[in-house]
This record gives C-alpha cells, sequence and structure tokens, in this order.
C-alpha cells in the first residue's frame, strides 16, 4: 500500500495500544515504525528485475520484524520510555511493525512474509495500492487524535476497526468476482486455466482479471453493479520465450509474476511485461530482456525497464462509468490496433 495508508495504519496501531499512554510522540512513532521496512526500496540490487522481485523482501519478513521489534522494544525502554511495561512495547512496536507487510500482501503486488524460505510471495490481491476508502477512515481517526488526546487511543481503535471491515469487504468481493468468473469460462477451454483478478485502481468494485491461454491472454473487466453477469472477453497476444530455456532472471520474475508475464517484439527489442499490474495495453513494469540482430539472431541483455508513459486520459471517466455498470465502454479502455473483444 502507499506510504499515507502504512503510516496512518502504523500510528493507528500504536495508539490503540498505547491507551492513556498515548501521545502525539507516540502517533508519531507509530508512522514512523509503520513506514519503516519500505526502506528497502532505498537497496539496488543490480538490475531493475531484481529490485522489482527483491522488494517487500527482508524488510517485510515476519522472521526479521519480530525479532527485530523485541530487540526495539528493550532499547526502547532502557532509553526512552523507562516507565512502560515491556510488554507494551513490544506490543506497540511489534504490531506496528508487521501490520505494514501484513496490509501490503492483500494487494497484487506480493509480500515475501517468510523471507528468507523459499515460499512464493503472499498476493492476495483483494485491495488496489492506493485506495482512500481504506485510507481515509483511517487517518482521519488518527489526525483527530492529534486534537482530542483525551480520546485518542478510542478514535484510533476506531480508525482501526472500520479500515479492517473494509479489508473483509474486499475479501467478500474477490470472492463473489471469483464465482462470477468460474461461472464465465465454465464450459469453455478457459475452464482451470490459471485466473489472475485485481480491483482496478482507487476502488473494490470495478474488477479486472486476466486469464492465460498458451500464447495469448484474455482479460476482462466486471463491476459489482454490472446487471449483465457475461464479462466481455478481450484475447491479447501474450507471445513466447525465443530461448530454449529462460535465464535466471526471468525464472525470478515468473515466480514472483506466478506466470503472468507475456513476451512482445519491439523493434528490435523482446519485451517482457508483468501483466499483473496496469490495465490492456498500459503496464507499468516492462522490461527489454533480449535483442535481435540483423540477421534475426536474439541474444540476452542487460535488463532495462520502459518507461510506460502517461495514462490516456479517457481512461479516468471511462473507468468512472465502468464502475458504475456501463458495460458497453469496455472499448474505450483498449487500445483497438492492439486487442479486440472476442467469445472464449
Amino acid at each position: 500500500m502507499d506510504s499515507i495508508s502504512q503510516a496512518a495504519l502504523g500510528a493507528a496501531v500504536a495508539g490503540a495500544v498505547a491507551g492513556r499512554r498515548c501521545t502525539p510522540k507516540v502517533l508519531l512513532a507509530g508512522a514512523a515504525l509503520g513506514t519503516l521496512p519500505d526502506l528497502d526500496v532505498l537497496l539496488d540490487y543490480g538490475d531493475p528485475i531484481s529490485n522489482m522481485v527483491k522488494h517487500r523482501g527482508f524488510s517485510h519478513s515476519l522472521f526479521v520484524l519480530l525479532p527485530f521489534a523485541a530487540v526495539l522494544a528493550v532499547l526502547w525502554k532502557r532509553v526512552v520510555a523507562k516507565d512502560w511495561p515491556l510488554w507494551q512495547l513490544m506490543a506497540l512496536i511489534g504490531l506496528s511493525l508487521i501490520t505494514h507487510p501484513l496490509l501490503d500482501s492483500f494487494t497484487s503486488y506480493g509480500t515475501q512474509l517468510f523471507w528468507p524460505f523459499a515460499v512464493p510471495p503472499v498476493a492476495i490481491s483483494s485491495m488496489f495500492i492506493i485506495d482512500p476508502a481504506y485510507t481515509i477512515p483511517l487517518l482521519v481517526p488518527v489526525l483527530a487524535a492529534f486534537i482530542w488526546r483525551s480520546r485518542a487511543a478510542k478514535l484510533c481503535a476506531a480508525g482501526l476497526t472500520i479500515s479492517s471491515l473494509y479489508l473483509v469487504w474486499s475479501l467478500v468481493a474477490l470472492g463473489m468476482m471469483k464465482d462470477r468468473v468460474e461461472e464465465n469460462v465454465a464450459g469453455t477451454h478457459l475452464e482451470g486455466q490459471p485466473v489472475f483478478m485485481a480491483p482496478s485502481p482507487l476502488n473494490t468494485v470495478l474488477w479486472r482479471i486476466v486469464i492465460l491461454d498458451g500464447d495469448k491472454y484474455w482479460e476482462g473487466l466486471a463491476s459489482l453493479m454490472d446487471e449483465d453477469p457475461a464479462i466481455d472477453w478481450m484475447p491479447m497476444v501474450r507471445g513466447e520465450w525465443p530461448f530454449p530455456s529462460p535465464p535466471p532472471l526471468l525464472i525470478d520474475l515468473e515466480r514472483f509474476t506466478k506466470g503472468f508475464v507475456s513476451f512482445e517484439q519491439q523493434n528490435d527489442d523482446l519485451v517482457v511485461t508483468d501483466l499483473r499490474l496496469g490495465m490492456a495495453t498500459y503496464h507499468p513494469f516492462s522490461f527489454v530482456m533480449a535483442m535481435q540482430s540483423e540477421n534475426g539472431v536474439w541474444a540476452l541483455t542487460e535488463p532495462t525497464q520502459l518507461d510506460p508513459g502517461p495514462v490516456l486520459p479517457r481512461t479516468i471517466p471511462a473507468l468512472w462509468l465502468r464502475l458504475l455498470g456501463a458495460q458497453h465502454i469496455d472499448a474505450m479502455l483498449c487500445n483497438e490496433n492492439d486487442c479486440f473483444r472476442d467469445e472464449p
């Protein structure tokens, strides 16, 4: 999730755990702890693909954060808060830290909660990385806690309750979409194929679905406000890797994305794209991984990340109308030169 949401969550957790001891300093400390795990973004792992797949790694691991919280609590008690019970400091610091990766795990990006064990990143995909419906009910009580200090802990607890209920709702919405997709592909060749679904930007009402199908994939949008349960699928070229075996970086990327990648030749470049993030023909994570010589021979190259460019101005109002159930405008969200509508 975004830094504002993480800071608000950390502050709310700290305020609720502190109880009568809650002060503005405690809230600020919780906000700092809530954003601390994301400092790993400052690390350079040598190439853009490694930077992507290793983000939310060790700094988001429960096996790192919990021992770190215990050590930090002991130091905090000795130096800063000598009158605090140690258990309360451990709870405040530990919960402020681990709620960060737990919240991240609700997004599509993936969070390595169990690093260093070889377990796939946890990515529930029920939340977009920025969602005002989650952040505002959490942020407003936290800001109010700075003013009404006598009620600070209760305000923080109220914000946590509302935001947590929204997380529960996102899981309910995800389940509803899974049922709808299963009904749509039942009896077709897409039944049983790998499916990815995630909410579109800033909401949990309009969902994007991607289904892998060999050298192509099918993409569709579905809103909880649709009157017609049928999904208008758009088949797109997925391509394939031109070498006999994938290099380690591609193996890492496919593991990270659970296979939801595409391969496209752009001039003399082979572009590998993470299909989970973005929509239709707009994807923020695309990498050049190979180049083709004049005689048509492919050769691996040092990965470089492509600039996705600006979002088309028509996209935002079209997304809003689509969220409200306007199923006829699906084509507005897709470049007609790159994809078309069809039945699976």
